[in-house]
């Protein structure tokens, strides 16, 4: 299974604002802190906004925030929100051209991989990747004075 670079930044992200729950972060510091595009990461934002995993504070002295504590954040549910398919293969989609899609063993073993990849990130939380990583996102990305 491959997450897009969109994905992986809205977990990136969502990991950075659960380490910095003291304060307002900004799209701009959290771009830095990864060295990662502005504007694309405001896309991911956005996404995260939009999905309801983040609150977006506009205006002088605004940023950004979980919208949820970090426990009611499931990273299945991320992942989902995200992607723009979940179709590994292109008999996963309606229109499927595949001679062997009616008896295809491999689409059997595909959906149930993918199931099962779905299914551990639907047991992890925010709350668990930040749990575990907490110190040492700190060290690596040490929060700035505001």
């Amino acid at each position: 299974m491959y997450i897009t670079q969109h994905t992986d930044y809205a977990l990136r992200a969502l990991i950075y604002l659960g380490t910095s729950r003291d304060r307002l972060v900004t799209i701009q510091e959290i771009a830095e802190r990864f060295g990662v595009s502005r504007n694309h990461l405001m896309k991911v934002v956005n996404a995260l906004i939009r999905a309801g995993f983040v609150e977006g504070l506009r205006g002088k002295g605004g940023g950004l925030r979980l919208a949820r504590s970090p426990g009611e954040i499931v990273v299945g549910a991320v992942v989902r929100q995200m992607e723009p398919s979940m179709h590994l293969v292109e008999c996963f989609g309606s229109g499927c051209q595949c001679l062997l899609d009616p008896d295809c063993k491999l689409k059997v073993a595909l959906t149930r991989a993918l199931a099962a990849f779905l299914e551990v990130l639907d047991e992890m939380t925010l709350a668990d990747l930040v749990g575990q990583h907490e110190r040492r996102v700190l060290k690596f990305f040490p929060l700035v004075a505001t």
